[in-house]
């Protein structure tokens, strides 16, 4: 189960701050696309995220997205965000993590992944040893692929609320 458990439970990638982030000392947010960043049948995203990003961006702080989709369907979906990416990241395996670490010149311990997969986003984030963030998926259905790990997601989710473990919170907390 250790290999699921996040490090943070937020209810939304939105509610991370530059001052809660650097708190932590963390300086790069590394995140799952779809349903993380934007609703997966939405990719031009909401007024939210683009203040969101904004405010990253004048804080200093890299947002970079993490992803299993090949590039050019990630291309499609961050024309108008302009954010850096790894396509084809291989989660659970923590290679795309890694290579996004290598190519922002960051420390691991500067770094936090965010998405809203124990199977995926949590367990490659934890196998590259970088802090993690579990949030709620942004919308309530998924595209095909990601349905098959929802399912097998739901027997560890139902593990973790059995032992008290799946509190999310509105902001990180010093827990880490």
């Amino acid at each position: 189960m250790a290999v699921f458990e996040p490090t943070w439970l937020v209810k939304a990638i939105y509610n991370l701050t530059p001052a809660q982030l650097k708190r932590q000392g963390i300086s790069a947010v590394l995140t799952d696309l779809d349903n993380t960043l934007i609703a997966w049948n939405n990719p031009d995203g909401t007024k939210q995220l683009h203040d969101w990003l904004q405010e990253m961006k004048q804080a200093g702080i890299t947002v970079m997205v993490v992803s299993n989709n090949n590039r050019a369907r990630i291309g499609r979906a961050l024309a108008k965000l302009d954010l850096p990416f790894v396509a084809r990241a291989m989660k659970p395996l923590p290679l795309g993590i890694n290579r996004a670490v290598r190519q922002l010149g960051l420390e691991k311990r500067a770094v936090v992944m965010v998405g809203d997969q124990l199977m995926t986003d949590m367990a490659a984030g934890n196998a590259a040893k970088v802090r993690t963030v579990l949030v709620q998926p942004l919308v309530e259905t998924d595209a095909w692929n990601t349905r098959i790990n929802r399912f097998f997601e739901g027997f560890v989710l139902h593990r973790m609320k059995k032992n008290n473990q799946l509190n999310f919170t509105e902001e990180l907390n010093d827990k880490h």
